[in-house]
C-alpha cells in the first residue's frame, strides 16, 4: 500500500462497521467471497477472522479497502 493512503480499516475493523460506515467497500467485499455482509456473524467479526474464515490475505483486503476508500474521499 502506498504510505500517502490513509487507514480507515485495519484487520480488527468489523465487517458491520466497515459496511456501515464506507458502503463503497462493498463491491470489494464481495468480490473477495464475503457474500454474507449483512448477516448477524458478519456484524461481529474483524477483517482479520473473516479473511482467515475465506483463506485470504487480510493485509492484501485492508490495503484494497482503504485504497478506495481514500479514491471516494478525495
Amino acid at each position: 500500500m502506498e504510505r500517502n493512503v490513509k487507514c480507515y480499516v485495519n484487520k480488527e475493523t468489523r465487517i458491520g462497521e466497515i459496511v456501515q460506515k464506507y458502503p463503497e467497500s462493498i463491491d470489494i467485499l464481495m468480490a473477495a467471497g464475503m457474500h454474507c455482509l449483512g448477516c448477524a456473524a458478519s456484524q461481529m467479526e474483524s477483517l482479520e477472522y473473516a479473511c482467515m474464515v475465506l483463506g485470504i490475505d487480510s493485509q492484501l483486503l485492508e490495503d484494497a479497502l482503504n485504497q478506495v476508500i481514500e479514491m471516494k474521499r478525495a
